[in-house]
């Protein structure tokens, strides 16, 4: 008998499943924001170029923060979900 826990701590279920065609949508997606912001590092010097370079960090840092949470928010609320059905 599987045990979703164990597989889950072994890293044997895909937590995020994507269809291809959302995954492309993300590509592209992706790839047109790497672009610009290609483009305006290309632009910018010195203490602009500097404090461009500081702010993608940040975001990059809040971003994967957040999505933390939302998935720590829905793994909660999917687990109050299962409680619910079987009390």
């Amino acid at each position: 008998m599987s045990n979703i826990i164990e597989d889950f701590y072994y890293g044997n279920v895909e937590t995020q499943n994507y269809t291809p065609e959302f995954g492309n949508e993300l590509k592209k997606k992706l790839g047109a924001l790497t672009a610009l912001e290609k483009q305006l590092s290309d632009r910018l010097t010195g203490e602009e170029k500097d404090l461009f370079l500081k702010y993608t960090d940040k975001y990059i840092e809040f971003t994967s923060r957040s999505l933390a949470d939302a998935f720590v928010s829905g793994f909660r609320f999917g687990a109050k979900f299962t409680h619910d059905t079987f009390i």
